[in-house]
């Protein structure tokens, strides 16, 4: 898939580095948007202060929040960069959560440039390297973010082979030097973003990795980096880089929170886990045995994955949460916010027996329409078939 044309963005310090041009990033002097952007009415009504803090929410943290809002102030239609490995079934953290932060940054005027990193998978084994069967996990995807309700309007697919491949003179050069100015135990800090540890034995291609990922944070001229925590790591290393060749406008990092498995002690969802992952095309009675069997013991809060849904997931699509109980245990109850819950669920009026079925509930009316798609669409059922054959591998 091509990007779309850009106009041309002067870079904002002529002394970064004469060989490489690695784009735009936040901006001092107000320019007008790219004409591939959308208009600066894609966010109407709103004031600075109003974009500044739905484009904040996305985040758990922000590296830097002035330079967020300075870059908000200055123009009108930043670019997001925000990206994917096709590597399996997408579970509801990719799924539900990817689509609730793509319409708020879209809402607040951005345009979300989103990765396809096919390559990016076969580096890291995906699949056991098979390209096509990579493409077709990466189509599937979009199809499911079409289903349960991404704007699509400022948003824009990008395969990263296609891509790299038809812009491949920019993109090289940029890795090697990145490569370059940095030691390997640097580079190695980053396999966290591959799903790996630092004490994994990696592959060379896995080593090259985080070169590449930093790169295309400057290939895809990105001012805002919205991606999981869990890629933080690579995120800062394209900060240090703007100091290595003495950039002073940097990629904001806007890491949003990583929901946990369902059961006790799973920080993050696991696509390859079946017992840790609610799947976007789970069929009803699936949703149910799944929360039903999750972890989330009386009165305690910290580490219950069923309330951290219920805040990341159920609240933002909802604006409430509603329990259906009988009137000798309190009767029904409409939470309006996440504090309400919490303060009832810690004294013990509120109990796991009316959380799950709730939530469940909940979840299940967010994904039928995902369902209603792989069902009625020819193409997206025979897509849907040929995914869940595939072997997830690590």
């Amino acid at each position: 898939m091509a990007e779309e044309e850009q106009q041309p963005i002067p870079a904002a310090d002529s002394s970064a580095s004469p060989s490489l041009d690695v784009g735009s990033l936040s901006l001092d002097p107000p320019l007008p948007p790219p004409s591939s952007a959308p208009s600066s009415s894609s966010a109407p009504g709103l004031s600075l202060q109003e974009r500044f803090a739905l484009v904040r929410s996305v985040g758990e943290e922000c590296i830097q929040e002035d330079e967020l809002l300075n870059l908000l102030a200055k123009k009108p239609n930043p670019v997001c960069y925000d990206g994917f490995e096709p590597s399996g079934r997408m579970h509801i953290a990719q799924g539900v959560m990817k689509a609730l932060n793509v319409n708020k940054l879209t809402s607040a005027g951005c345009t979300v440039k989103i990765w396809i990193a096919d390559w990016f998978a076969q580096l890291n084994n995906k699949m056991g390297g098979d390209l096509k069967k990579i493409r077709n996990i990466g189509r599937y995807l979009i199809e499911i973010w079409r289903a349960v309700g991404m704007n699509l309007d400022n948003v824009v697919f990008l395969w990263s082979s296609d891509e790299i491949n038809s812009r491949a003179h920019e993109y090289w050069p940029l890795v090697m030097d990145i490569a370059r100015r940095n030691t390997l135990p640097r580079i190695i800090r980053c396999s966290q973003i591959m799903g790996r540890s630092e004490q994994d034995e990696l592959t060379a291609a896995q080593i090259f990795y985080p070169c590449m990922q930093c790169a295309d944070i400057f290939f895809l001229k990105a001012d805002i980096c919205q991606l999981g925590m869990d890629q933080r790591k690579v995120n800062v290393l394209a900060r240090e880089y703007c100091d290595d060749i003495k950039r002073k406008n940097k990629p904001i990092i806007l890491s949003h929170h990583m929901l946990p498995g369902l059961q006790q002690g799973q920080e993050k969802m696991s696509k390859s886990d079946p017992s840790s992952s609610i799947y976007m095309e789970d069929e009803e009675a699936d949703v149910n045995v799944k929360i039903k069997k999750a972890y989330c013991p009386p009165k305690v809060v910290e580490g219950n994955p069923c309330l951290e849904y219920i805040k990341y997931i159920v609240f933002p699509w909802f604006g409430s949460f509603e329990v259906v109980r009988q009137e000798d245990n309190g009767g029904n109850k409409t939470f309006a916010s996440v504090e309400e819950l919490i303060a009832d669920y810690e004294s013990g009026a509120l109990h796991p027996a009316d959380v799950k079925p709730a939530l469940a509930k909940a979840i299940n009316q967010i994904l039928q329409p995902v369902r209603d798609h792989f069902k009625n669409n020819s193409e997206a059922r025979e897509l849907l078939k040929t995914v869940k054959a595939y072997r997830v591998s690590r």
